[in-house]
């Protein structure tokens, strides 16, 4: 009897480890379906991307050569920009900026104020048609260099050519000369706005495009030379497995329209911010290179010189406003929360950490239409000093995106 006894426990013992191996069988495969179902689901939620817009700061504050009115004190304005630009060291600069970049891996990247200077001998001739070809500072030479001296890791798919003027420049006064009878040499200054893709990236562009705006600012220089701002706009088409193909669009509209009436290029004069905000009308209205029409997504960042929630209702937020009204949204940073892009006050760029309150308003954008793409997470950077200077007068504004995915058909 005892022995039965002791047999009808083992069979009730292998009685409860079946039906847990069961239990757990059945645990692991309603884990697994589970899991299955979670990958489709994610999956169908579209791939991520990341993108960057950073104004790199052309080196130099040009409102002297602006505000010149003779000849002579716009030649000394010259060589005050020329120092401003050795003191602001974008060669130490550029690396920086490369780990900003580095460290987030963007995809894509907007870039704004790619200046190139070169120099050449006094010619005022040069002034209407610059010629000096000395390079000095190319800055997407030097920023591309830092960023692959570990590897290849960007490349420039776009590269727009913009402002170029040329000026003679008094930038040593120890002589005791000044004005046009001191210049010592030629300075030449080319604006460019460029899209760099990571090379690894998964992203795949094609169509590199870039116009100019209709609308340009004017400006007069001594009162003897009449110069149009250019700017504009680069664009690439682009493709990521799994979703619909979309246009990613860099640009820089217009800082200097911010007078009660400023001349432009088509005879006419407009209020305050309304040169940036036809600019802004021009890319994103109908047919234009970031009109949100097309049924593929836009995603739209630059330097838009122009917000709606921290500047006065001055003009200054029409830019904005038209394209907020052509569709668009913000995917950045959130404006209610300190610091944001813009901007170092100090044109030397060598302010201590505490500047960092100068960043108190944002222009610097990333956009895109509401339905379409998803903010997953966003960042500002750049808002410390790297080796005694700031990165640049803005900082850099970095999303991470989700892509609508691409229907089956």
């Amino acid at each position: 009897m005892h022995a039965r006894a002791l047999g009808g426990r083992a069979g009730h013992r292998q009685g409860l480890l079946a039906a847990a191996i069961l239990m757990l069988v059945g645990a692991l495969l309603f884990a697994v379906a589970a899991g299955d179902a979670d990958a489709k689901k994610k999956k169908a939620k579209g791939p991520k991307i990341g993108v960057m817009s950073r104004n790199i700061y052309l080196g130099a504050d040009l409102g002297p050569i602006l505000d010149a009115n003779s000849i002579n004190s716009a030649v000394d304005a010259g060589g005050e920009i020329s120092n401003q630009v050795d003191r602001t060291n974008f060669p130490l600069r550029a690396q920086g900026l490369a780990q900003e970049i580095l460290s987030k891996k963007p995809d894509l990247v907007g870039l704004q104020e790619v200046a190139l200077w070169r120099t050449g001998p006094v010619d005022a001739a040069a002034v209407t048609t610059p010629s000096a070809s000395n390079v000095e500072y190319d800055f997407l030479e030097l920023l591309l260099a830092e960023l692959n001296k570990g590897g290849n890791n960007y490349e420039a798919v776009v590269v727009k050519q913009e402002f170029d003027a040329e000026f003679p420049v008094n930038d040593d006064t120890s002589d005791g000369q000044n004005g046009l009878a001191g210049a010592d040499h030629n300075e030449r200054l080319t604006m460019r706005d460029v899209i760099l893709r990571r090379v690894d990236s998964k992203v795949k562009v094609s169509n590199p495009n870039s116009g100019t705006f209709s609308t340009l600012l004017r400006v007069n220089v001594a009162g003897v030379v009449s110069l149009d701002v250019t700017r504009g706009w680069t664009a690439v088409d682009a493709k990521l497995k799994g979703t619909k193909p979309f246009r990613f669009v860099n640009t820089h509209f217009e800082a200097f329209d911010s007078s009660g009436q400023n001349p432009t290029n088509t005879g006419q004069s407009l209020g305050r911010g309304d040169i940036r905000a036809a600019q802004a009308s021009e890319l994103v209205g109908a047919g234009g290179p970031a009109d949100p029409a097309p049924k593929y997504p836009v995603l739209l960042v630059g330097d838009l010189n122009s917000d709606d929630d921290t500047v006065q209702p001055n003009g200054d937020r029409n830019a904005y406003s038209a394209v907020l009204s052509a569709g668009f949204t913000p995917r950045e940073n959130s404006n209610s929360v300190l610091p944001l892009s813009c901007c170092l006050d100090n044109p030397d760029l060598n302010s201590p950490a505490s500047a960092v309150s100068d960043f108190d308003h944002q222009v610097d954008h990333i956009m895109t239409e509401v339905t379409k793409v998803k903010l997953l997470s966003s960042l500002v950077t750049g808002l410390v000093p790297v080796n005694g200077l700031w990165d640049s007068d803005h900082a850099g504004v970095y999303s991470k995106l989700r892509m609508p995915p691409k229907k089956k058909k």
